[in-house]
């Protein structure tokens, strides 16, 4: 039996065809049902995610298997086998270890050290268990990559930097607040990216929300939707005065927020930092509302800034990610070898303590008058002569199992010392 992997992704197949191949839940059990049923496979895993579809699984024969499992995923989808063929890759064994890492990790997506493929992983493989195609094999394989995965996070610091503007937003304001816990919040406008923000922002302890909007229901729509408070948008001047983070994304062709809005409040707020996140194109904040003594203003390059700084950061984590993977798929193909080979080791000790404890036996016999000490000295003598000749064979066995060529020593082995025999 073996291991491989098969699919494509991002790097190699266009969105539009990875749209066509992406299984939802209900469709994937049924799928996962159909693959199992012909029976080129032992066990079997599919991951569908919007950058990725990938086949894990143990076959006999993993080209055959490869081929019948992705015609049933295109016959389920109404896609032509030929169309996906010519994008499919494949990882077998070690490779495919080593894929599996990878992927877990995030080390194989779009944006390296994303949190939300892990997730997906972890629910590709409960959805396989619970329609029995995972065994032993892709347990251990699963098992082990999710362990992987916690140590790159906690090992390395390649999800720590802020790789898109709505989180460089919320590390921006912890840099200039001690912390967010309690830190008012301001949305002025309602896109996408500034609600994106003032969650990640409440996620981080930030509380509460006020929601102002020329809009007045989408005001109070979004407000529902953060637990927040809407604020009618010609009192924007009065709100200002009871907030620490302003968000502001309007889609206004001039500024809405003027110097003449916020240096009233400078003194009034006694020191306490006033934070605004410009995140419309044209800016909502005025130039000069900078230079204001307290005021920190960051518009959507100097986002962009931190964002590109903290993709170099990423890299350069992703680097010790790597090492750390390879470091865990030589430890993991190095016990699944030792798996193969113990049998042949237990069998090979077993085999010469027979003969080493019969020898001694009759060793013993032919000498009645020898002492406890003399007894004792016979015992270990032969003892040690059986580690010294099982001492070359077992290294071999294990050496070769890690190169990933045991079968011919094995069969070596067992002729060698009649393994097997009665």
């Amino acid at each position: 039996m073996a291991l491989f992997v098969a699919g494509l992704s991002h790097r190699n197949a266009p969105v539009e065809l990875r749209e066509q191949l992406a299984v939802d839940e209900d469709k994937l059990r049924e799928l996962l049902r159909d693959v199992a049923a012909t029976g080129v496979v032992r066990e079997a895993l599919i991951l569908s995610t919007c950058n990725r579809v990938e086949v894990y699984a143990i076959a006999d024969v993993p080209g055959e298997a490869r081929t019948a499992t992705f015609r049933q995923l295109c016959r389920h989808r109404g896609v032509e086998p030929a169309s996906v063929e010519t994008v499919l890759y494949t990882h077998a064994d070690g490779e495919a270890v080593r894929h599996t890492f990878r992927v877990a990790s995030s080390l194989d997506s779009m944006m390296i050290g994303e949190p939300q493929i892990l997730g997906q992983v972890k629910d590709a493989f409960a959805l396989a268990q619970s329609c029995e195609t995972v065994g032993p094999a892709l347990h251990t394989l699963f098992t082990q990559a999710f362990t992987v995965a916690k140590k790159v996070r906690t090992e390395t610091e390649i999800a720590r930097h802020a790789v898109s503007v709505s989180f460089a937003a919320v590390e921006l304001a912890k840099k200039i607040f001690a912390g967010l816990d309690g830190k008012a919040v301001l949305l002025v406008g309602a896109g996408k990216m500034s609600e994106l923000a003032a969650r990640h922002l409440i996620e981080q302890g930030a509380f509460p929300l006020y929601v102002a909007n020329r809009t007045w229901a989408r005001a109070q729509e979004l407000a529902r939707a953060l637990a927040g408070t809407a604020v009618p948008f010609d009192e924007l001047a009065t709100a200002l005065a009871t907030v620490d983070i302003v968000i502001t994304s309007t889609g206004a062709p001039e500024p809405v927020i003027r110097r003449e809005f916020v240096q009233p409040l400078v003194h009034s707020r006694r020191g306490r930092p006033l934070f605004f996140i410009d995140i419309a194109v044209p800016r909502d904040v005025e130039d000069s509302v900078n230079t204001l003594d307290g005021v920190y203003c960051y518009d959507i390059d100097d986002l962009k800034q931190v964002v590109d700084a903290n993709i170099r950061e990423r890299l350069r984590e992703a680097h010790r990610a790597e090492a750390l993977v390879e470091r865990e798929v030589a430890k993991f193909l190095a016990r699944l070898g030792d798996v193969e080979v113990i049998p042949t080791i237990v069998s090979l000790r077993e085999r010469l303590e027979i003969i080493r404890s019969g020898e001694v036996k009759r060793t013993l016999a032919r000498l009645p008058g020898a002492t406890p000490e003399t007894r004792e000295a016979i015992e270990a003598l032969s003892a040690a002569i059986v580690n010294k000749i099982l001492h070359a064979p077992i290294t071999k066995l294990r050496e070769s199992s890690r190169a990933g060529s045991p079968r011919s020593w094995l069969e070596l082995v067992h002729e060698l010392f009649g393994l097997g025999r009665k």
